[in-house]
């Protein structure tokens, strides 16, 4: 698997103060295992789901304490170039590009209207081993009260055309997809007020499982908190939930569709 085209979303990883317990969760609601802790690297552990990597849980560096977030990678051919125009656009580099080893080279960003995420360049670990199958990532929306911000900043720094999505049944929602050529590869939804206002932007990742309620039902089991759904949707049946440790994330069986496709309007 070569390295992914500038802007894909890559890889995923998320920090918890307690990664034996994080571990315990995900391995009931997804079914991962783990390799061995990399002692060399912060305690980096890569999660796998049938053998291929598809995500990584780590400690927090002393400092870094805080509630738990997942945060998803781009694909980038030059991570310091990829930090310039970050900072050209208005977002802000929070951890500079840093070599991992033979792996790659990675950067944390910020963009305008607060939403996290991070930049990896390929060496070795070229990101996701399975993407679409069950336990694996296979999408991901920002969640951003600021829309207009996002919109202007992601496709200034990653190859993005944008998409909008009509809802003739549901005129308030503003949700909008970028591509890569005809590879839609991020959404942007706008947060309305049923989020409460201390619910900071974020980037929400969805991982597939074969049966959406049943994974609702072990999340909660072992002390996950159902935010939203079990739903239908022509893209899969899906629920949004936060782990024991707060990190949110979405779970979707994407055999399992209901609908039509809405319609997609091209804005740049």
């Amino acid at each position: 698997m070569a390295a992914q085209p500038e802007g894909t979303p890559c890889w995923a990883d998320a920090m918890f103060s307690d990664v034996e317990r994080a571990k315990s969760f995900y391995g009931d609601v997804l079914g991962w295992t783990f390799g061995e802790a990399s002692s060399e690297y912060g305690n980096y552990t890569q999660a796998y789901s049938d053998g291929k990597a598809v995500a990584a849980v780590v400690p927090p560096m002393p400092g870094q304490e805080g509630q738990s977030a997942w945060c998803l990678y781009f694909a980038s051919p030059d991570v310091n170039a990829t930090a310039t125009k970050i900072r050209d656009n208005g977002g802000d580099v929070l951890m500079e590009p840093m070599q991992v080893g033979d792996f790659g080279s990675m950067l944390l960003a910020r963009d305008p209207g607060g939403v996290v995420f991070g930049v990896w360049q390929a060496g070795i670990h070229e990101g996701f081993e399975a993407m679409g199958v069950p336990g694996a990532y296979v999408w991901a929306e920002i969640f951003t009260r600021e829309p207009e911000k996002s919109d202007a900043f992601f496709p200034a720094v990653f190859p993005y055309r944008a998409k909008q999505m009509d809802h003739p049944g549901n005129p308030d929602m503003d949700f909008r997809v970028f591509d890569l050529g005809a590879n839609p590869v991020l959404g942007r939804m706008k947060m309305t007020e049923e989020f409460p206002p201390e619910v900071p932007p974020y980037i929400n990742v969805y991982f597939t499982v074969d049966d959406c309620d049943a994974a609702v039902d072990r999340a909660t089991k072992h002390g996950g908190i159902l935010r939203f759904g079990p739903m239908d949707t022509p893209f899969g049946r899906f629920a949004a939930l936060s782990d024991p440790q707060g990190a949110s994330f979405s779970v979707i069986d994407v055999t399992n569709t209901q609908g039509e496709m809405p319609k997609l309007t091209d804005v740049g």
